[in-house]
Parts: structure tokens; sequence; C-alpha cells
């Protein structure tokens, strides 16, 4: 079997409202569509979501690296994904969310030449699990009555953003758990947004309100600084936009500057890296959560197939899908009372004809 043709096309997904987070407001979003096709009538489809602040690609971009790298694949079987990988990046460096774009599709498509959905491709220890809901930036009065609502609608597990206002930070937690209750899981994150002297504070105080974990409270390139932080405070510490690779989930478990690690498909080129995160966070007896950004169910659903195939991902951030309104994905993840469950259709389980 070999790749005959790549499709590349852009993905417009019109947001419910603006999303607010520490490194910016969203208000509108658009995705990569790849479409890996082969001479034996077999086809991939696959999403990349280029975010300017963490992968360092625009769309325009994504989508120039996505078609570069394209050419450069067609030819190669596609089931021999490591070698395309290397591929790519000999061709160029970095531009994760073009190469996730493709990596989805070519593990999109082995699924269906294997006759098994996804989430037994990569492992099969499971097809569901409990996803986290997250609470944007905005008042406290706001954030908790969202986060009430976000309750009643079944959802147990809430994500709180915070980063930019340490003291506002506190009160929007304090609110929340007022709000939702004893029962509720609480975690923060602050996107890069606060000092180190700002982060012992804020996680030190919001204890008392029982969060469980605040993820990347400094910038990605402190890592020093979050082993200090995490030295200081006895909430466990999340290391998000800290690691991309497998490198940096080795010099964070090195210097071990975190408890947990949040792997997003976007930050390493896909699931073949993802994977790899994974195992080296296992080995150093770090526990893994799969996160995403502003993705639509395609990618949402690979980022799901990958948790629920892994014994050490034992969280999930996989909600960016309800925050797009309907564009007529059929198929793929369900989502139940804040549990997501993997279809039993081969690959993705989505069919989109591009």
């Amino acid at each position: 079997m070999k790749i005959t043709n790549i499709k590349v096309e852009k993905l417009k997904l019109e947001l419910f409202k603006p999303f607010t987070v520490a490194l910016g407001t969203i208000e509108n979003v658009e995705t990569l569509l790849v479409k890996v096709e082969t001479d034996e009538g077999i086809y991939g489809i696959g999403e990349g979501a280029p975010f300017e602040y963490v992968t360092g690609e625009t769309l325009e971009t994504a989508i120039s690296t996505a078609q570069l790298l394209g050419n450069r694949i067609i030819g190669q079987n596609p089931l021999n994904i490591e070698v395309i990988h290397e591929l790519m990046d000999r061709t160029i460096v970095g531009n994760t969310a073009a190469k996730a774009a493709l990596d989805i599709a070519l593990f999109d498509l082995k699924g269906k030449y294997m006759n098994a959905p996804l989430y037994q491709v990569l492992g099969g220890y499971s097809n569901s699990f409990q996803t986290d809901v997250t609470i944007g930036i905005n008042t406290p009065e706001t954030m908790a009555n969202e986060a009430k609502e976000r309750v009643a609608q079944g959802f147990s597990i809430l994500k709180i953003k915070a980063g930019l206002n340490p003291e506002q930070d506190i009160e929007a937690v304090a609110r929340i758990r007022e709000a939702v209750g004893p029962s509720i899981r609480l975690r923060m994150d602050a996107n890069q947004g606060w000092t180190v002297a700002d982060a012992v504070k804020v996680i030190n105080t919001v204890e008392r309100y029982q969060v469980e974990a605040v993820e990347q409270p400094l910038p990605f390139w402190d890592i020093d600084g979050m082993a200090y932080v995490r030295q200081k405070v006895s909430l466990p510490v999340m290391a998000d936009e800290s690691v991309h690779s497998p490198v940096d989930a080795f010099q964070v478990a090195k210097k071990q500057a975190a408890d947990v690690i949040n792997i997003k498909l976007m930050k390493s080129g896909g699931l073949y890296k993802a994977m790899s995160i994974n195992n080296i966070a296992e080995a150093a007896g770090i526990q893994c959560m799969v996160g995403c950004m502003l993705e639509s169910k395609i990618a949402i659903t690979a980022g799901a197939s990958l948790v629920a195939a892994k014994k050490n991902i034992t969280e999930a951030d996989m909600d960016s899908f309800l925050y797009v309104k309907d564009i007529g994905i059929n198929g793929g993840l369900q989502l139940n009372n804040g549990k997501i469950i993997l279809p039993d259709t081969p690959g993705l389980g989505i069919d989109l004809n591009l």
C-alpha cells in the first residue's frame, strides 16, 4: 500500500462565545484538515489546530507545512509511521500541529486497515473515561455560575483557568467551590501566567478549597522554577506548555519539576510522539493527562482514543469540541454526563468526505 495523494483544507469552527485564558482571548477558530489517500482506496483524516502562543504556528504556516510534508510522503507506505515521522522531522523542525494533522490521518488509516477502533490500535486499555470541562477566565461570579451550569450538565471535574490576576484567581476558586459543593473535583490552569512567588502563594491558598492539582504555573522555559514551586507546595504540579517532546518530558522528569504531564497532540506532533512522552513519564513514575487546543471532534477523538488506550494516562481535558457549534461531523466520540465513550468502528469512526 502506498500514499497517492494528500488533501489539505481549512476547517472553520464557530465558537458559542469568546474563550479567555492567560495567553489571550480566542474569538474565532480555523483548523487544518488533512486527508491521506492510498492506492488501495483506504484513506485517513486528521486535524491540526495551530496556536501561535504554544506551537508557534499560524493556520497559514501550518497549511503550507502540511502541503510540503504531504508532497514528501507521497509514495510511502502509510503503515510505516515511524519512517514518515523521521522524514517529516528531517524536512522541517517543529510545526507540530501540521505534523499532528498528518499523524492523526495515518493512525485513522491504520485503524481502518486493521478493521479496529483507534483506541485498540493504540493499546486498548479501555474505551471510556471521565473528562473535565474548562471554565474560562471571567469575573469570579460569572465563573461560578458557569461552573454550576456545567455540573448540572453532568460534569464532575472542573478545570479553572487562571493566571491573569492572582487575587482574582483565588476568589474565583473560592466562589466556584461554594457554588458546586464539596464533591466536585477542581483543578487550576495558570497557562504560564504567574511568577514563582505568586504561584507559591496562590497554590498554598487554594489548597483550602480542595483543589487537586495546578497546571503550568510558570513560563514554559522555567523548568527550574517549576521544580522550586513543587518543593514549596503540597498540591501536585502539572506541566503543560513545558512539555512538547519526549526530550522535554525527560528533562521535566530529570529535574523533578512536575507530578503530572499534560500531553497535547498539537504540541507533540501527533499520537506517535505523544505515546513516547507517556512512556517516559510512566518510567519516571509520572502520570499523564491528555489535553487539547480548540479542536473539532476529529482531533478530540484522536486524543480521547489515546487516553482510553493507556493505563498511565489517568486524566483527560477533552472538552473543546463543546465550545464550537456543530459543523456536521458524524461519528467519533460520544459524551454522556461527563463520560467520553469511544466508538467501536474502525479508526476514528468518523466518515468525512473531502
